[in-house]
């Protein structure tokens, strides 16, 4: 493995009940200042690798590394060093914002200093530090997608992996997230994210793969894919070529 290589995925497949394979034997490498956009339709496969990413998911078939660290064998090591912000947060209604931070820190033992530090700066930004005294109960969507984001960068994550993070979320705080991720991958942070959003992709990636039907179909750089074209339409000429090659 390669020592900037921060996300290793080698042969990973997940097979539910009736032999119905949901990935198929999927390999790939995202390194530190990655942004790397993991593209397909809904039910293509993207939730089910990531919630192995994170470990969420079990799975038997392939190996999935995080620095080095490997899922199944050192899952303590593997979530020490990753964040993950899932599609619809699922956060602890009965404690306010600070309360659910305060708990988020304590779990990756951060500093008071350094906790305070990062909340601010990420509860100013996305414009919610007067609201963080008010049960998460009373929250907006929006809003507990905010709580969820700042919560995944308390702990400065080597890996940060994001399920269609830009749903919910209003024009103004995409475009700080989007700005954040920037920052981070520019601090060698590796970031590992599934949307079906293809413009934010193309803006945003420097690599994606194209999943369908549990198989990736195309994966690269954005110039190796693109090539001059639009991602939409590298899109669409991938699965049209599945599409061919299948029937």
């Amino acid at each position: 493995m390669n020592n900037n290589t921060v996300l290793e995925i080698k042969h990973y497949s997940k097979t539910y009940g009736e032999g119905k394979k949901a990935v198929d034997d999927i390999s790939l490498d995202v390194m530190s200042g990655d942004i790397y956009g993991f593209i397909g339709h809904n039910g293509a496969g993207k939730s089910t690798t990531i919630r192995a990413v994170v470990g969420v998911l079990d799975f038997s078939e392939g190996e999935i590394f995080i620095d080095g660290h490997s899922v199944k064998s050192e899952p303590i090591e593997c979530k020490r060093i990753t964040a993950y912000i899932p599609d619809n947060p699922d956060l602890y209604e009965n404690l306010t914002g600070i309360q659910y931070l305060n708990f988020i820190a304590d779990v990756f033992d951060i500093g008071a200093e350094e906790r305070e530090r990062s909340i601010k700066k990420y509860a100013d930004l996305f414009e919610i530090t007067d609201a963080l005294g008010d049960l998460i109960s009373s929250y907006s969507h929006g809003m507990k997608q905010k709580v969820a984001i700042i919560s995944a960068l308390i702990h400065s994550p080597r890996l940060l992996v994001l399920d269609e993070p830009f749903v919910g979320l209003d024009p103004k705080a995409s475009f700080i997230l989007k700005e954040i991720m920037r920052e981070m991958c520019a601090r060698g942070t590796a970031i590992f994210f599934s949307t079906h959003v293809l413009d934010t992709a193309e803006k945003l990636c420097n690599k994606i793969a194209i999943i369908r039907q549990g198989k990736i179909i195309a994966a690269g750089t954005m110039e190796e894919l693109t090539g001059g074209q639009s991602l939409e339409e590298v899109f669409l000429e991938a699965v049209n070529e599945q599409n061919h090659s299948a029937s």
